[in-house]
């Protein structure tokens, strides 16, 4: 457990020049400024607009639960509960947890909203936050890391496990990763994950010592941990280890032989890949990782879950579901420089005296009104400083007010791309625009059906 009592989580730097002391921000966490906040927010859009498709409802759960929560939900033998939880004590002694993943904290409202005692099971929620993990900081890893993820609750059909790891996939390929590829694998039912271990045990026992700390600790607790290994998996012994797949009863086959059948009928590209365990206790049946075949980054992953609503107090209730990482989504998709992400205005209106000011205020939220992406000038810049900021901007068109055309209502509007300039009646600005700029950059909406051929989310 970490103690915060006597640490300070933030930083001082002192500028000598005036004596002044700075805040940085902590370690492991990040700023979302200019096209790092713009990217992430689209898709932050993309992602809601691809689960009203699938009808996904949004659920939203406290940052900080009982410790208890994650221990008994997630599993001791984890890194995530061993060495990476915010632990802390409130001023009630209750021991708290910031919460380092979503799943149990979903599953505990699941249980006790009793959301199992409707008749519209499954329950299909999805979610999107800030998760908090004490680790080395590195690229696309963060001490404060985002996740959006989804959780079904209440059916056992690998129709269902096929179709969640569609909507990750789809949704991946409506961002323009369309090189997205599943890692998937079983883990069978318990009877065979309990024959795998012993088998796992038997063949690793001989190397034991050899093995790193972590895997020792793991071929007590979790053998199954040790294949996932990222220090020892390049060893030669692990070339022969067995292999899961080998251990299956046919019930969990005909489970994952179901679930890559409907993954064909549904054009997602897989991999079978007996080393995905995934590092969380819970999981059993399908297990699978999404990742870029660029680089082979994993980017989030998941699978079937169904003992965890009962091992936290609830009725038996399968579920299946997977968390995506938001920051290594985003670094992808701008190290890619994907063109997806809209970085201009359709206008900017410029002015230079009162009562020129007075209309573009007035211009200004008529447009904004009718769904126009519009700024103006607030600082008294000069007209040729007005130019420079509408080219900032990435302008469309310029609406140039002065007042001898004011007081013939008319305006001036000019194209940024062609320089084409125009002047009409101010009253009909609304048309001029509905006429000249594309309604696809108005809706998120229009943007989806674009992507047809990345996203078959009305299939």
């Amino acid at each position: 457990m970490f103690d915060f009592s006597n640490r300070k989580i933030y930083c001082i730097i002192t500028d000598r020049k005036k004596g002044i002391k700075m805040i940085s921000k902590p370690k492991g966490t990040v700023d979302l400024t200019d096209k790092l906040a713009r990217t992430w927010k689209y898709v932050e859009e993309v992602i809601d607009s691809c689960m009203e498709k699938y009808n996904y409802n949004y659920i939203r759960t406290p940052i900080f639960e009982s410790t208890e929560l994650f221990h008994r939900g997630i599993g001791d033998s984890t890194d995530i509960v061993t060495k990476e939880t915010y632990d802390f004590k409130d001023r009630g002694d209750r021991s708290i947890t910031l919460r380092p993943e979503g799943t149990a904290g979903v599953v505990r409202s699941y249980i006790e909203n009793k959301m199992y005692g409707t008749h519209n099971l499954p329950v299909k929620v999805y979610y999107n936050g800030t998760m908090y993990r004490y680790e080395r900081p590195g690229k696309g890893r963060y001490r404060e890391l985002s996740q959006y993820g989804v959780e079904v609750m209440g059916s056992s059909d690998p129709m269902m496990d096929a179709e969640v790891i569609s909507l990750a996939y789809n949704i991946n390929k409506m961002l323009g990763l369309t090189d997205t590829v599943v890692h998937i694998n079983s883990l069978g039912d318990k009877e065979s994950r309990d024959k795998y271990r012993e088998a796992l045990k038997e063949y690793f026992k001989p190397h034991l010592d050899d093995l790193c700390d972590d895997c020792k600790e793991r071929f007590v607790k979790n053998p199954l941990r040790i294949i996932d290994c990222k220090v020892d998996s390049n060893k030669d012994y692990f070339k022969d280890a067995p292999n899961i797949l080998d251990y299956l009863n046919v019930e969990s086959k005909e489970h994952f032989d179901k679930v890559c059948e409907y993954l064909d009928l549904l054009e997602v590209k897989y991999e079978i890949d007996p080393k995905i365990v995934r590092g969380l206790d819970y999981y059993n049946h399908t297990v699978f990782e999404l990742c870029t075949l660029n680089n082979n980054l994993a980017l989030g992953g998941g699978g079937r879950y169904n003992n965890l609503v009962s091992m936290l107090g609830g009725p038996k209730t399968p579920c299946v579901g997977y968390a995506v990482g938001l920051d290594r989504l985003v670094d992808e998709i701008i190290s890619r420089d994907i063109d997806n992400v809209r970085d201009d205005i359709d206008a900017f209106i410029m002015y230079v005296n009162e009562d020129e000011k007075k209309n573009a205020i007035y211009l200004a939220n008529e447009l904004r009104m009718s769904g126009f992406v519009v700024e103006t000038e607030y600082t008294k810049r000069s007209l040729k400083s007005q130019f420079k900021r509408a080219d900032y901007f990435n302008s469309k068109y310029l609406i140039l007010l002065n007042s001898d055309d004011l007081n013939e209502g008319l305006i001036t509007i000019k194209n940024n791309k062609t320089k084409e300039e125009e002047k009409i009646m101010m009253e009909y600005i609304i048309y001029y625009f509905d006429e000249h700029i594309s309604d696809d950059n108005l809706s998120i909406e229009a943007d989806f059906h674009n992507h047809e051929e990345g996203c078959d989310c009305d299939e």
